[in-house]
């Protein structure tokens, strides 16, 4: 019986995971769930996975977490400390879907288990790639993606010599606004921007996916994971998102991954690796489907991926930055203190305050390990800065 724990249980991808889990529970043992508000559904959870302790994020939850788990036997903690005692409990399989750089001190701390980490928080490796990736390498751990683009290089490159490789292609929906006009999006609302064509995501992603923030994520996630070059990593839009990432190798072809617009694809992967099992997804039936749509990215209209090419050629704390930046400003826009293409233009402001103030830190060795207390401490100052920029984008 595998030991396994879900940090962001109650998110999209939490709930995708113990589903998965939950079709044959008597394959694992559920060590923690952690959630946020919703402690509804996370003691709805834990009971019926007979977890062995439950997590809010939030202490101000938690005699809310503790009656919804009275009479059950399961333990009930809350707060940034209990989020990491619950990652210092043994597993064999850990999923990290924590959205936000929030997911980053679980994450490492669940590394020194020695297991699998299956990485949804894309923000780990933006943030904090080489620490992540080394402290993996010295416990022995695996660390497997989940985002579906990543998952999908993955599985192209297993067999393969990736000297041999020569281009990624990254896939790209284009999100809920990409037909809109140009001059339109201006005028985008957090309900235009959080309905997605194809994926069901949480409201933050979804925003992030019509900004392509998101997308911008999973460049330098590329990067990080996979020890590919910027020049390497291209983007591609694809309204069907069908085909996840294609791979170019040295002789010229193509491996494209095909697959429905299902994240317990990717997760079911890294659940069952490196076996593969059957899936409740839908198979493809390609004669019905007909065709599939390719286009090149419209820079201006999502400069987020411009910035992300900056960030990986300048390297050191320029992730960090990017990321906190990227968080706030969608903070701001969500409560309607800034637009949505102020969105880019705070990233790109913050950016270029720390690229022209402290060079050192922000354009350094790009597998250089940072440690976690100047990560963090970037974080927080670069949050501050973005909220201070802010009111420069909407004055008069």
């Amino acid at each position: 019986m595998r030991r396994v724990s879900v940090f962001g249980a109650t998110g999209s991808i939490g709930q995708s995971t113990l589903d998965l889990i939950g079709r044959a529970p008597e394959a694992y043992h559920v060590v923690a769930l952690t959630g946020g508000r919703n402690v509804k559904k996370l003691a709805e959870d834990a009971r019926r996975l007979n977890a062995e302790i439950a997590v809010t994020g939030y202490e101000a939850c938690l005699p809310a977490l503790k009656e919804a788990l009275a009479g059950s036997g399961i333990e009930a903690a809350a707060g940034e400390q209990a989020l990491l005692e619950a990652a210092d409990r043994p597993t064999d399989w850990t999923m990290s879907a924590i959205f936000g750089a929030a997911g980053l001190a679980p994450g490492l701390r669940s590394l020194r288990h020695g297991g699998t980490l299956a990485l949804a928080n894309k923000e780990s490796l933006v943030t904090a790639g080489p620490l992540l990736l080394s402290e993996a390498a010295k416990h022995g751990a695996k660390v497997l993606p989940v985002d579906s683009e990543h998952s999908a290089v993955f599985q192209a490159l297993v067999g393969e010599d990736i000297a041999h490789v020569e281009r990624v292609i990254i896939t790209a929906s284009g999100g809920a606004l990409r037909s809109w006009p140009k001059e339109k999006l201006a005028t985008a609302t957090v309900a235009d921007a959080s309905a997605h064509p194809n994926w069901d995501m949480g409201q933050r992603i979804t925003i992030d996916s019509a900004s392509m923030f998101n997308k911008a994520m999973e460049l330098i996630e590329a990067k990080e994971f996979f020890g590919f070059r910027p020049d390497q990593i291209e983007v591609l839009v694809h309204p069907q998102s069908l085909v996840h990432a294609l791979v170019g190798f040295n002789d010229g072809a193509l491996m494209a991954h095909v697959g429905p617009s299902d994240m317990r694809h990717a997760i079911g992967y890294a659940l069952n690796w490196p076996e593969r099992a059957h899936l409740p997804v839908e198979r493809l039936d390609l004669a019905k489907i007909g065709q599939l749509d390719f286009a090149a990215p419209d820079f201006e209209r999502w400069p987020a991926l411009t910035l992300a090419h900056h960030v990986m050629e300048r390297g050191g704390l320029s992730g960090t930055i990017f990321n906190a930046a990227k968080e706030t400003a969608l903070d701001l826009f969500i409560a309607g203190e800034i637009g949505f293409q102020d969105m880019a233009r705070l990233v790109e402001r913050v950016l270029q305050n720390f690229w022209a103030e402290e060079p050192s830190a922000t354009n350094g060795h790009n597998n250089a390990v940072i440690p976690l207390e100047n990560t963090l401490e970037y974080d927080q100052i670069a949050r501050i800065r973005a909220r201070e920029i802010a009111p420069e984008l909407t004055a008069g």
